[in-house]
């Protein structure tokens, strides 16, 4: 089967591997700013809301990289395994099917240690 090459998404998704991160959500926030500024609205606590809707889903893609292995997901993002998980718990982030080492974790007391 022929993909669609006049479909829009599919001209999305091509644009979208050849724009950087950081040009999108700057795209992004200057529409948001711009929509401020007509609207004469405050906007407060914009920091936090921008770090969670670029982190929760970082978080999310990682762990269903790794099946849900946080000690790899950590390993990968650059931070501590410990801080993934209140991450995760702060994100309310819920195992996917096939996740099972998330869930072992979920579960486990958090003074249990990994030997290698």
């Amino acid at each position: 089967m022929t993909p669609n090459l006049n479909n829009s998404e599919n001209l999305f998704v091509a644009n979208l591997q050849q724009v950087s991160l950081e040009k999108l959500v700057k795209s992004k926030l200057e529409v948001l700013f711009q929509q401020q500024k007509e609207a004469q609205v405050e906007l407060n606590g914009l920091y936090n809301i921008v770090l969670e809707q670029v982190e929760k889903p970082l978080i999310e893609l990682a762990l269903k990289a790794y099946n849900g292995n946080q000690v790899k997901t950590a390993l990968m993002l650059g931070i501590n395994r410990n801080t993934l998980k209140k991450k995760i718990d702060n994100y309310k982030l819920k195992p996917k099917k096939g996740a099972q080492a998330l869930v072992v974790e979920s579960v486990v007391a958090p003074t249990t240690t990994l030997t290698q």
